[in-house]
């Protein structure tokens, strides 16, 4: 009996041991899941404030008619005897991101030969995208491949691009020589982009039947001109001048003021002696754009 009682506290003892151990344990795992949910509680509210950086907004939401973007005065002045003066749009099936126009036409000077006149301008808008970036940033890609799709025309010689400043937000003109119809033209291509909007804007010319070919300078001067009115239209939002492709108030007096027509200085009684000669021009004028529309 005395030594069953030693006995019995020694397994008592050690079946305690166990008991301890997994309380224990117990209490240690129930610390660390603490831990663990007040670790992801604190890092869940910060990731959650991390959402992806939002992208610019692109400045230009439309484009300006292209056949109106550069003035009549100045279609005249670079295209003398254009077929139309309205110009020819370019087809495009949304006009809000891609447009275009052209002009040409043919000066006849009779024995002293023609002059050829050749104008295009292209309009090419683009959105802010969250995947490919801002508009303005995609525009400056295009822009960069306008350029480089320029100078690899087909069949150019002596190819130079030049940075052009004061046209939009960067610009490069690329002026070269190309042959055909069995004439040789002058080209310079200007393409210029304004935040999210890139222009190419081509400008060509050729003498036919003897005339001179015209000279670089001129036809690069020409090309810069019309590029400006077309970055000008783009950021009015319109056209760049009236309905009759006047750009501004001052070039509307000026053309007032070099008209011939014009009845200013005259008094009541000279424009009323000038009533029946005025309408004389006037059917004069009519049946010489008849015979011109039909050539």
């Amino acid at each position: 009996m005395h030594r069953s009682a030693p006995r019995l506290s020694r397994i008592l003892a050690c079946a305690a041991v166990p008991v301890m151990l997994v309380v224990a344990g117990c209490s240690s795992d129930s610390g660390d899941k603490k831990e663990s949910g007040s670790s992801e509680s604190s890092v869940s509210p910060s990731a959650s404030k991390k959402a992806e950086p939002t992208v610019e907004p692109a400045k230009f939401a439309a484009l300006p008619d292209p056949c109106k973007s550069i003035t009549k005065k100045t279609v005249t002045s670079l295209v003398p005897s254009a077929k139309s003066k309205n110009g020819t749009a370019a087809k495009s099936s949304d006009i809000t991101s891609r447009a275009g126009c052209s002009w040409n036409g043919l000066d006849d000077n009779g024995v002293k030969g023609s002059q050829y006149r050749w104008l295009d301008v292209g309009f090419t808008r683009f959105e802010s995208d969250q995947a490919l970036g801002s508009g303005a940033k995609r525009a400056q890609q295009d822009f960069a491949k306008q350029v480089d799709k320029a100078k690899a025309t087909e069949g150019a010689k002596k190819v130079v691009e030049t940075p052009a400043a004061g046209i939009g937000d960067q610009a490069s003109t690329i002026a070269y020589d190309l042959s055909k119809t069995g004439e040789d033209f002058k080209y310079v291509t200007v393409v210029t982009r304004t935040e999210n909007v890139v222009i190419t804007l081509t400008y060509n010319g050729a003498g036919y039947a003897g005339a001179k070919t015209p000279s670089a300078g001129d036809i690069m001067k020409g090309a810069e001109k019309a590029a400006r009115e077309a970055v000008a239209a783009v950021a009015a939002g319109t056209d760049s001048g009236d309905k009759s492709g006047s750009a501004t108030p001052d070039e509307k007096a000026t053309d007032k003021a070099d008209d011939p027509k014009s009845s200013d200085g005259k008094t009541d009684d000279d424009q009323s002696d000038d009533t029946k000669k005025s309408t004389d021009k006037k059917k004069t004028s009519a049946h010489k754009s008849s015979v011109r529309t039909a050539g």
